[in-house]
């Protein structure tokens, strides 16, 4: 089918990273984007694929940009990441990266974790780090990531720091190797101010782990959510969805989350993207697109988890991401409580809220494990006996189901770019949006991280 819609952006060509003109082109309810460079010839890639339609959840979004940049606008959007004053959009979570070490050598590494460069940060420069967040997104959500960030001994004081600085929310992203073996270290995160774990869990077969991570890891992972438990610290899983190896591990990934509710606090998805580590060209069978995903959470948990509960995020743009709030019902049943969280009552403050305060909100509350989530709800009373029973319900078997589909070389869009709330610390004080931050070319050329790791070598040195 010939297209019968075309949307103007611009994007980069794979190749040799130059900006040039896109198109968004629809052909039926498959939307593709189109580009052109004048040297190595035209790119389409698959964005969308299928109901629901894509114009349907295209939400209007007001632009809150960032109260400070500390880039110029020269080259241009994404070259002057820092951010700079094309950027649309505030921070609502910031990466740290506090190592580039890592006990695992993954075949899929948005990072190139364990390749050199150079020694961990020290506690003085990643207390830098929170104070150019304080000084330009205030006390935004924070991830410590890497690299494996446990693998780091004074972790718990990164997590100290940053709460004594103000940040209210702290997450952890980790493959759970050290939550494992270690179950006194899930306590010493905890004592720290640590809020969530979020969990790398991409099944629950081992032949899946062999084929992403490398070896086999799912007791690895379930000895870290028990360790997690103990301590009453919240997990989030966060599968990797690569079409071919575990996109059927859908509805077994979101029973298996909600068996072990109130310590699993959701599951995070995220659709392969092609860089880093992978940085493979993709055909468009390669691509598991967001509607692929939300039809198969329906269609894999068989109609348990709706898809009409899952919605675009008011943050970024609506293709990057979508999120539900749901409650597991005595009977085996599960509500949707999505459409409650988005409606003005219910935060009290209606317009006053501004969309990336309202999306932080959002995850600090349902990620993180109150002290009355695993008390407050009888197993044997009725929820529909009262408000306050409902509610107590809510607090110790509400889940989150949300995903995001971040951008390679070969589907980057700018207008989406310039939109993106998720950001990353580089060492060299900037704030870089993640997927700008991560980029790579056909060759696996980096466009940002190439010269923050040849600085560090070369300070070191």
């Amino acid at each position: 089918m010939s297209s019968v819609e075309s949307t103007s952006t611009e994007s980069l060509c794979p190749e040799c990273l130059r900006r040039i003109p896109a198109f968004r082109i629809s052909e039926g309810l498959d939307f593709y984007l189109l580009k052109t460079c004048p040297e190595h010839g035209t790119f389409k890639t698959i964005i969308w694929r299928g109901p629901p339609g894509l114009e349907a959840l295209l939400e209007p979004k007001t632009a809150e940009k960032p109260s400070v940049t500390n880039m110029a606008s020269s080259a241009g959007c994404p070259l002057d990441c820092g951010l700079c004053p094309e950027h649309a959009q505030q921070s609502c979570c910031v990466l740290l990266e506090v190592t580039a070490r890592c006990d695992l050598g993954c075949p899929v590494c948005f990072a190139s974790a364990g390749e050199p460069t150079g020694p961990d940060p020290d506690l003085g420069e990643i207390e830098r780090w929170y104070r150019l967040l304080q000084e330009s997104a205030g006390t935004c959500n924070v991830q410590l990531s890497g690299g494996e960030p446990t693998m780091r001994d004074d972790l718990p004081e990164i997590i100290a720091m940053g709460r004594s600085m103000g940040f209210s929310f702290i997450q952890v992203n980790t493959n759970g190797m050290r939550l494992s073996l270690d179950p006194q270290y899930a306590r010493s995160l905890k004592d720290a101010g640590l809020s969530t774990v979020f969990l790398q869990f991409d099944g629950l077969d081992d032949r899946i782990y062999r084929t992403i991570r490398g070896r086999p890891l799912l007791e690895i992972k379930q000895a870290a959510i028990k360790s997690c438990a103990e301590v009453q610290l919240g997990v989030v899983l966060v599968p990797t969805l690569i079409p071919g190896v575990n996109t059927g591990e859908v509805g077994r990934i979101l029973e298996y989350a909600m068996g072990q509710l109130p310590h699993v606090r959701g599951v995070h998805f995220q659709p392969v993207s092609y860089f880093g580590r992978y940085p493979t060209k993709p055909g468009d069978e390669d691509r598991y697109t967001l509607p692929e995903l939300m039809r198969d959470i329906e269609l894999q948990s068989e109609g348990l988890v709706s898809a009409v509960g899952l919605h675009p995020s008011g943050c970024e743009h609506s293709l990057c991401s979508f999120h539900g709030y749901f409650v597991l019902m005595p009977d085996g049943s599960v509500r949707s409580l999505t459409d409650d969280e988005r409606s003005p009552s219910c935060c009290g403050n209606g317009d006053r809220v501004s969309a990336v305060e309202r999306a932080r909100n959002f995850v600090a509350r349902r990620w993180s494990l109150g002290a009355d989530s695993t008390t407050c709800c009888d197993a044997g009373s009725d929820p529909t006996a009262s408000w306050d029973a409902f509610l107590a319900r809510v607090r110790g078997h509400g889940f989150t189901v949300t995903a995001m589909a971040f951008q390679d070389v070969w589907n980057l869009d700018l207008e989406r770019l310039r939109n993106c709330c998720l950001h990353v610390v580089s060492p060299d004080l900037r704030i870089v949006p993640f997927c700008s931050y991560n980029l790579t070319s056909s060759t696996g050329e980096s466009l940002h991280r190439r010269v923050l790791n040849a600085a560090a070598i070369r300070d070191v040195g």
